[in-house]
């Protein structure tokens, strides 16, 4: 089988997490022993969010994105790869970012989704501003010690 074709897109509207793996799953048309999905949602932060701002570059973003999402496919034997990240204004609850690998056996589509998401948070060209529940505008949020860390076993 050929490797696949990643699916990447940049939206500003909501994505729908079922209709993203039936459409998925369908596609493979049983082919797959497993799918594993990750859908990252905006948080409250102790309901002192009102929302986050969600900025990219256009055209490279995608491209980026493509790039990382191609080498989880020469890592790992994946069957399918969808990521699907969100711009402009999210609101608490709301879906940020999913990622989607398909794969004969759960340990490649696990550690692929991993991978995929480690380099979301950490390198991905994408910039998060915070709106506060007070009706400020906060800073802009920088990936974690914590997020650094996971992404380096990856190298």
């Amino acid at each position: 089988m050929s490797a696949p074709v990643p699916s990447i897109g940049i939206q500003a509207e909501p994505f729908d997490t079922a209709t993203e793996i039936a459409d998925l799953s369908a596609k493979l048309g049983g082919r797959a022993g497993a799918v594993v999905t990750f859908t990252g949602l905006c948080r409250d932060d102790g309901e002192r969010l009102a929302a986050l701002e969600l900025e990219h570059y256009p055209g490279m973003a995608e491209a980026e994105i493509e790039r990382v999402a191609e080498e989880a496919i020469a890592r790992w034997p994946l069957q399918a790869l969808r990521v699907i990240h969100r711009h402009g204004l999210v609101r608490p609850g709301d879906g940020i970012v999913l990622v989607v690998t398909a794969a004969s056996h759960r340990v490649a589509a696990f550690e692929a989704a991993n991978f995929l998401m480690d380099y979301l948070k950490t390198r991905a060209p994408f910039w998060k501003r915070e709106h506060l529940a007070d009706g400020t505008t906060g800073g802009w949020v920088a990936a974690t010690a914590q997020d650094d860390a996971a992404a380096g076993r990856w190298s």
